[in-house]
């Protein structure tokens, strides 16, 4: 099994900045494409960022290059740096990953259990 576990999600005011955080771990062999999505209030989840092993990246348009995706092939984390955030960024963010547990299996997905944004004044 395979255990995603965010952090650093919180209160914010308008322009400001945060960086969340997510670790894998458990049973993982290799981790292919690693991203952020998140759920805003009476929304469907949707894409914010992916990054793949070999650090290439995909953003939806509204990051706008406010957002950055950054990860530690390592230590099995993702990052995503978070600035010039507005209302409008208020959300859970989720983690995903997709892990390949043993050799020769296929590549899973997995999901944290979200970390709340909130950016208001």
């Amino acid at each position: 099994q395979v255990q995603l576990v965010e952090s650093g999600g919180g209160l914010v005011q308008p322009g400001g900045s945060l960086r969340l955080s997510c670790a894998a771990s458990g049973s993982i062999f290799r981790i292919n494409a690693m991203g952020w999505y998140r759920q805003i209030p009476g929304k469907e989840r949707e894409l914010v960022a992916t990054i793949t092993s070999g650090n290439c990246t995909n953003y939806a348009d509204f990051v706008r290059g406010r957002l950055t995706i950054s990860r530690d092939n390592a230590k099995n984390m993702v990052y995503l740096q978070m600035n010039s955030l507005q209302p409008e960024d208020t959300a859970v963010y989720y983690c995903n990953a997709e892990v390949r547990s043993r050799i020769w299996t296929s590549f899973v997905d997995y999901w944290g259990q979200g970390t709340r944004v909130t950016v208001s004044s």
